[in-house]
Formats: structure tokens, C-alpha cells, sequence
């Protein structure tokens, strides 16, 4: 069931190239089939249209973002893409597909996948191929990955600059992903656990909000003049970077908890109501 968003949270947020509405992708504004509502999709392109900044903020990788990005009419402006190790630029004129990777930070895997296999020796292990696909160690449940996937040795891996591990184990939940972390104490990185019940490790210090801070300043938008909606847990530092902060009906209580507001699930539309929000006039 839908649950109404309440627009008193929008005191700061007004339409227009003065605020910026950053978007996760899955559970927020797809659905876990794939879809786009036509509603939401509409509600995106309004409030592109009204010039306000929007900026989809996912852990998906460049590649598996472009296609949503393309669904929305977004084909200028920015992205926060692999949980915010990576920040593209979109612009049509743009040669080689309009866009360009402005900032990508890596990191030295190693350490991580060897701690990580110590104590899940059945793990499945990716590192994102920028722009392209994934290297893995064996193959990844069938339409889990996209892009051009190739199967490296673990050594291999371990010894190549990375802007994202990917830890999989079919049968584990996301809560065995949690006890893992802790289990094996990883140090040095950061983490987070997907719905799909995967493990994401990142440089030291990112996230999605640190992506979101980069794209901020560089656009002029005030620190009180921005709105994040999200569903996992990868979305809890991008909610405390936020002024707005929404949380999808489908989050856990640990992702609720972390943002202000509360909508309904995707399933409902729930993004719908927040983005309408984002466009009624002032004191309405």
C-alpha cells in the first residue's frame, strides 16, 4: 500500500538547477523485474524537465546504469555509479557514447579477496571491468552480471587495480554477508550487502554520498537544497549527505531508520509522490 510522502520535508527543495534529487536505481525506481512504471518514468522526466538536477546514485556499474539512464531521457548531467567509486558526466556531444568517467577510484583488491576467500572458500569473486563488463573468478548466477563477463584466475585478480569486488555465494543470505564482514575482519575498505545477497567491497571512504558530494559542489547546489531516495543499505550514507532523505516502502528497518521520510514501495509508485512533491509550488 502506497503511503502518502508528506511535503513539509521539502522546505529547501524547489524546482530548478538550484537543487539536485539523487535516485537509487533498483527497488527505487525499478522494479525487481526490470520494469519502469510509465508513472514514475513521467515523474522523473518532470522534474528533469523543470531543470532540476537528477542524479541516479546506484551500485550498478556504468554500463548497467546507461540503459536506465536512456529509458529516463537523461542524457545530460551526472551519475553515481558502483556505489560511488565511479562519477560519469552525460552530454550527447560527447564522443564514443555521450558520456566520460570524471572521477574513478580504485583500490588494491588483494588484501580483501584473500581475507574473503579465507573464510568463504565456495565465494564467487567479480572486479568490475570499467565501462565494459566483469572479470570473475568462475561464472556468476545466469543474469546476475551484464555486460561482457571473462573468467580470470583469482591471482590474476588480485593483482589488477579495482573499483569494486563483488562477493557472491548462491544459498547465503544478506544476513551471512554481515556476519561474514564480521567473521573475517575486512578493514581498510568499504562495504555493503545487497538485496540480491551479494557483498560490494569499494575504496576505503566511499560511497554514494561521497560520489554525490563531488557532483554537489561542482554543480553550485546548496548542501540544503538536496534530496535522496533509496531503498538498500548502500543508500544510508547517501540519506545522512542529504537534506531530504526518503526511504522506499520495500527498505529494511536498518535503511528506514537511517532516512527521515518514508514512502511507499515500488511496487506502489512510492517515488511518485516524493517527486510530485519536488514540484508543487511553494506553500502548497
Amino acid at each position: 500500500m502506497s503511503v502518502s510522502f508528506e511535503p513539509v520535508a521539502l522546505t529547501e527543495i524547489t524546482p530548478g538547477p538550484s537543487s539536485l534529487v539523487a535516485l537509487d536505481i533498483d527497488g527505487t525506481i525499478l522494479h525487481h523485474d526490470g520494469r519502469i512504471s510509465e508513472e514514475v518514468r513521467t515523474a522523473v522526466r518532470r522534474v528533469a524537465g523543470s531543470g532540476t538536477h537528477v542524479v541516479l546514485s546506484t551500485g550498478r556499474s556504468t554500463h548497467a546504469t546507461l540503459p536506465v539512464l536512456a529509458e529516463l531521457g537523461l542524457d545530460t548531467g551526472w551519475a553515481v555509479c558502483s556505489n560511488g567509486a565511479v562519477v560519469v558526466r552525460l552530454d550527447p556531444q560527447i564522443s564514443g557514447g555521450g558520456y566520460e568517467f570524471t572521477d574513478v577510484v580504485t583500490f588494491d583488491p588483494g588484501p580483501s579477496l584473500r581475507l574473503l576467500r579465507e573464510h568463504l572458500p565456495e565465494g564467487i569473486f567479480a572486479v568490475e571491468d570499467l565501462g565494459r563488463g566483469y572479470a570473475v573468478t568462475s561464472e556468476f548466477p545466469i543474469g546476475e552480471l551484464s555486460g561482457v563477463v571473462r573468467v580470470i584466475d583469482f591471482e590474476q585478480m588480485c593483482a589488477e587495480p579495482a573499483v569494486r569486488v563483488t562477493v557472491r555465494a548462491p544459498g547465503l543470505q544478506s544476513q551471512d554477508f554481515h556476519d561474514l564482514v564480521a567473521r573475517s575482519g575486512l578493514h581498510g575498505v568499504s562495504y555493503a550487502v545487497g538485496w540480491t545477497a551479494w557483498l560490494d567491497i569499494a575504496p576505503d571512504g566511499i560511497s554514494k554520498a561521497s560520489g554525490l558530494e563531488l557532483v554537489r559542489e561542482r554543480l553550485g547546489v546548496a548542501a540544503e537544497a538536496t534530496l535522496a531516495a533509496g531503498d538498500g543499505q548502500n543508500d544510508i550514507e547517501m540519506f545522512g549527505w542529504a537534506a531530504v532523505s526518503v526511504a522506499m516502502g520495500g527498505a529494511d528497518e536498518t535503511t528506514r531508520a537511517a532516512a527521515r521520510w518514508h514512502t511507499g514501495p515500488v511496487e506502489a509508485d512510492g517515488l511518485v509522490p516524493v517527486l510530485d512533491a519536488v514540484l508543487r509550488e511553494p506553500g502548497h
